[in-house]
């Protein structure tokens, strides 16, 4: 399968790009499943955190344009030529620009954890994600100048607001890569470690999520995701609503609890 799917007993839900042979490049099945999982998780009052990583050596070399483009798997005569003018126009509205605001969009933290290569697509999956940690040997690469053609998947929208005008022109203009610990330097990642200390710097971080108050943490990602088209008087009424539902949560009274009682609180997701 072109993603796996995994899940533990903490409620971690693990989306791995599943296609090593191609730097994990997402083609329209990947695509789909990848909407598919997080409509899912969306609706799963069991699911704490979804991960997002990549099989092998890579995270996520882009999107498989060569495949879409060559025809291949399609009957012979006609319907063999390639993608007809305005073929993408129809279909990104429901592909990478359906999956990218359902990232933001899911209540729920979203961990996306980068070794090798993470370009295009990749690399707005990173940009997307709640907190991304990435090896400092990682390689964040935006590659539509060098192939002909204009970005898409939010890179425009989302690159300014993470690094800021200049350096997002740097990055789309004149095709600059990025290594994981630049990266985080410029602020388009939460942080880089060692190659050596990914998996356990992400595991850490991962558990801490899956033992907070999940609600709460869903509530509080959508108000920043709000926040950036909201003005204030609307932004507060939006943090009155989430603080209203917060605190008719069990995990409000065990929070509370805990400090009453001056110890550690033992959040259970609810």
């Amino acid at each position: 399968m072109s993603l796996l799917v995994l899940r533990d007993d903490r409620g971690v839900v693990t989306l791995r790009l599943n296609r090593p042979e191609k730097r994990n490049a997402i083609d329209d099945e990947t695509m789909l499943a990848l909407i598919v999982a997080l409509e899912d998780a969306r609706t799963d009052d069991g699911v704490r955190v979804i991960v997002v990583e990549g099989e092998g050596e890579h995270f996520c070399g882009g999107a498989d344009i060569i495949a879409r483009n060559s025809g291949a798997g399609r009957a012979s005569g006609d319907d063999a030529r390639k993608p007809r003018a305005g073929s993408i126009q129809r279909r990104l509205p429901g592909q990478a620009h359906r999956l990218i605001p359902l990232l933001g969009t899911v209540q729920i933290p979203v961990v996306c954890k980068v070794r090798g290569w993470a370009a295009g697509i990749g690399f707005q999956i990173a940009l997307a994600a709640d907190l991304t940690i990435a090896a400092d040997d990682a390689r964040f690469w935006e590659p539509f100048i060098e192939r002909g053609f204009t970005p898409d998947s939010g890179a425009t929208w989302m690159l300014p607001r993470r690094v800021g005008e200049a350096r997002a022109r740097e990055l789309l203009l004149l095709g600059r890569a990025l290594s994981g610990a630049e990266a985080a330097e410029w602020g388009a990642i939460h942080r880089s470690v060692p190659s050596t200390s990914l998996d356990d710097a992400v595991e850490q971080l991962v558990d801490q999520l899956a033992n907070g108050p999940t609600v709460a943490l869903g509530l509080t990602k959508w108000l920043l995701n709000a926040s950036a088209n909201a003005e204030l008087e609307a932004q507060l009424a939006n943090e009155a609503f989430a603080l209203e539902l917060s605190s008719r949560t069990d995990d409000f009274r065990e929070g509370i609890g805990a400090f009453r009682d001056k110890r550690a609180p033992r959040f259970g997701g609810r």
